[in-house]
């Protein structure tokens, strides 16, 4: 599609080649996140031409960092974002058939007691403080269950069971929690692979078209007459490009800010607001599947859920976070307020020695003024700036959640400034792998190990629950567990890294061991350190061969 000239400079002392794009595409995405891969992938679908660059890995920072979960915000109706939980909820189920794989539903258990509170700066909070002084800030059950009513009929619910009341005495819910807990409620929202999800989005925008760069970094960009002028260095070559686009879309995340006022030289009232959450896991605390939504006497919330078989995930945190470029890390006070606040719940307490790996992100919050990180909105703002000749997008804000609806009203903003030719149609559309019924992944399963033998049920479920219908095409024609090539440890064979290096953008040994998987949480340091060295050697003989 594009026309393309070589030119060569030197830069710092060395001779770089750089290639000159010369036909411009519609959109240059910066930002390999899922809003990102998202919007490219609705364009792509349209029949726009696209090009994205990702300075690190897909979902490198914040959408490989979050809690894991599609749902409608519960706790936003305390701050009445009725718009946004609404189509969260919508579009819950409108996910969960697309990708019935790296999605499914789960139940939530959230136990109840007297002193539950309120964060004191939500506006539920404040009117309660008017209109029943004498709760100083604890959370009546009628309203749980109000709230509750509306968290099951704002969004049309069809396919996930309502909410219900529960008894914790004697059952396998309660087991777990200390005795002052007798009543839980119970409701639904699903699970996600958030990165796995990334990489779906990014590869079928591929397939439709778009040119994914990754490890390709967007060093300035500057309007060129009706057209952006953007030049990007390959992170691993040094090589630099020259690109032109007829729109710019800044997903850049957290760097949404840096884009707008270093890369591309704007001026912007717009501000962002960044939020670090921190989460960690420990091996599993409880036997059964469901999660545990609990409430704080400060008001706050955090999650416990089951979490890759033998584990489970405890988050997350509310923190301000500076600076973009400090990458972001679950402190020693965050690990510890997460420990104290589950260890209210639980009975058997647990400690710092109990965690096996903690993580953290930035959410990068459109700036609204909020007195706290936690009451600051996490609805979406898309902003264009069109002043001085070609457009720009600036997203700010978003959550996992409605990130396919972000891509369909960054679509209708793009339609203002260019022509885009089709109509949205995500919403139907199955991303890889997830071309099965919603109920049907134990049926897939049993296909995979009736046809291939010598995986255990262990590893079929890991392989379906990534890879969807896909799972057999990994797998190829293989009659024994050697077939598939190297073992590089916890299961991962050479025949699933070959699939993600060459269908899922992967490049080095963190991308698939805590990206495309989460085995690192099985594979040791050596295994890590070999798997990259082979990943490394494989990609400088395809370079080779080129």
């Amino acid at each position: 599609m594009f026309g393309c000239a070589l030119a060569c400079r030197t830069q710092g002392g060395h001779h770089v080649q750089q290639h000159l794009n010369s036909d411009p595409v519609d959109l240059f995405v910066i930002g390999g996140g899922i809003n990102g891969c998202g919007i490219a992938r609705d364009a792509a679908g349209r029949g726009l031409s696209v090009t994205l660059a990702e300075m690190n890995d897909l979902a490198s920072a914040t959408s490989s960092a979050s809690t894991k979960l599609f749902h409608g915000g519960l706790r936003y109706l305390e701050y009445f974002e009725l718009r946004l939980v609404r189509e969260a909820l919508i579009e819950r189920e409108v996910l969960l058939r697309a990708m019935p794989h790296i999605s499914w539903p789960m139940r939530f258990v959230l136990p109840y007691h007297k002193d539950m509170r309120f964060d004191s700066e939500t506006p539920t909070s404040r009117l309660l403080g008017v209109v029943m002084p004498w709760m100083k800030g604890r959370r009546p059950a009628w309203l749980i269950r109000l709230g509750l009513f509306l968290y099951d009929n704002l969004g049309g619910r069809k396919i996930l069971p309502g909410a219900a009341t529960l008894s914790l005495d004697g059952t396998a819910e309660g087991a777990p929690l200390q005795d002052e807990f007798r009543h839980a409620y119970e409701y639904s929202d699903c699970w996600v692979e958030d990165s796995r999800l990334v990489a779906l989005n990014a590869r079928d925008a591929a397939e439709r078209g778009a040119t994914i760069l990754t490890r390709t970094k967007v060093t300035r960009a500057a309007r060129d007459g009706d057209l952006w002028r953007i030049e990007t260095r390959d992170s691993d070559g040094g090589q630099t490009r020259i690109h032109h686009a007829r729109m710019l879309i800044n997903a850049g995340g957290p760097w949404v800010g840096d884009i707008i006022h270093d890369k591309i030289d704007l001026p912007s009232r717009e501000g962002v607001r960044l939020v670090r959450g921190s989460h960690i896991v420990t091996p599993r605390l409880y036997d059964h599947d469901k999660c545990y939504f609990f409430q704080g006497t400060d008001g706050r919330i955090i999650f416990a859920i089951p979490y890759e078989q033998d584990f489970t995930l405890i988050g997350t945190t509310d923190a301000e976070h500076d600076d973009p470029f400090t990458s972001p890390v679950c402190t020693e006070a965050e690990r510890d307020y997460l420990i104290g606040f589950a260890n209210r719940y639980f009975k058997r307490p647990i400690s710092a020695a109990d965690v096996v790996w903690s993580y953290s992100g930035v959410r990068p919050l459109y700036d609204d003024g909020a007195s706290s990180a936690t009451a600051a909105t996490r609805d979406y703002t898309l902003k264009v700036n069109a002043e001085g000749g070609a457009p720009v997008l600036n997203i700010f804000g978003g959550k996992i959640t409605t990130y396919r609806r972000l891509a369909e009203s960054a679509l209708e903003r793009i339609g203002q400034h260019l022509a885009v030719p089709g109509q949205p149609w995500t919403a139907g559309a199955a991303l890889a792998g997830g071309d099965f019924a919603v109920d049907g992944f134990d049926r897939l399963v049993g296909d995979l190990r009736a046809r291939f033998g010598f995986l255990d049920p262990a590893q079929a479920r890991r392989l379906v629950r990534a890879y969807g219908t896909e799972a057999a095409r990994i797998m190829g024609n293989a009659a024994s567990s050697e077939e598939l090539g190297q073992d590089f440890g916890a299961g991962l064979t050479e025949a699933e890294v070959v699939w993600l290096m060459d269908h899922e953008f992967a490049r080095r040994a963190e991308d698939v061991v805590w990206r495309r998987s989460k085995l690192g949480l099985r594979m040791d340091a050596a295994q890590i350190e070999a798997l990259d060295a082979w990943m490394i050697a494989r990609r400088g003989s395809a370079a080779a061969a080129e």
